[in-house]
């Protein structure tokens, strides 16, 4: 799930501008490396004209011994725009307060757009937002432990269902497991084509909902959040067990 310096170069066109990309990835849970960054890297410094774009909202949901940011790099770092936020590390998603790190030339460019947006985030916002960047990172790392966790007991469940291609998330509370082998299957006499159709059919046969990779680029793959209790996770596994047992 993660772009290789050789696809990086191939897919650069005279017309590309800016490259975006998350990690800790959403929906895939990858996390690049500090040797993964810099072989991106090598193809940024060919193509001055483009821009990168960090999504890094997912920085403290992390199961590497460190976060790598491609903004570590002097070669590139002023063409860095690093998206960040409260909503995953500090559970703050209903506050809607995030922030971009950038060069003074782009946050100036990008404080005019966003006036003309929204009058402002709230003070009451703004307020959580400055507790959770100074009180410490306790509670983040202990959320940390926990997802990780629950991580490790859905991908043991997950790899006990037959003919799903699953991989060991990194990063972040999503697994993205790839379910085409269920494609075509039936139940009832209803023929299930595609990622989206299959997330259809387990809400309505197990009541678990799942996303469609159709919505993520990948039309192969269903998104599962683990961002749940234990036992709901369980049940939820189970529950598609036995709903993909089912087709045939």
């Amino acid at each position: 799930f993660k772009i290789t310096p050789e696809q990086l170069e191939a897919a650069i066109t005279p017309k590309s501008k800016l490259f975006m990309f998350s990690s800790p990835c959403n929906p895939t849970g990858s996390v690049y490396s500090r040797d993964e960054l810099a072989g991106l890297v090598k193809v940024f410094e060919k193509y001055p004209q483009i821009y990168i774009m960090s999504d890094e909202i997912y920085e403290h949901i992390s199961y590497l011994p460190k976060h790598e940011s491609i903004a570590q790099f002097a070669s590139v770092k002023d063409r860095v725009i690093i998206i960040n936020g409260f909503s995953k590390a500090y559970a703050m998603t209903g506050w809607r307060i995030g922030y971009t790190a950038s060069n003074k030339e782009i946050a100036t460019a990008c404080d005019k757009l966003q006036g003309q947006i929204t009058s402002g985030t709230c003070s009451i916002t703004q307020k959580a937002g400055t507790a959770a960047l100074e009180g410490g990172l306790e509670s983040v790392e202990a959320m940390r432990v926990e997802f990780k966790k629950r991580r490790d007991l859905v991908y043991g469940l997950l790899k006990e269902i037959p003919n799903l291609k699953v991989n060991l998330p990194d990063g972040a509370f999503y697994f993205f497991p790839d379910v085409s082998a269920y494609f075509g299957k039936q139940y009832n006499g209803k023929v299930y084509a595609d990622a989206a159709e299959l997330s259809i059919y387990l809400l309505e046969e197990a009541h678990v909902a799942t996303v469609g990779g159709d919505s993520f680029g990948d039309d192969n793959c269903i998104r599962l959040s683990y961002a749940a209790a234990e036992d709901k996770l369980i049940e939820a596994m189970k529950r598609i067990k036995e709903a993909l047992a089912k087709l045939s």
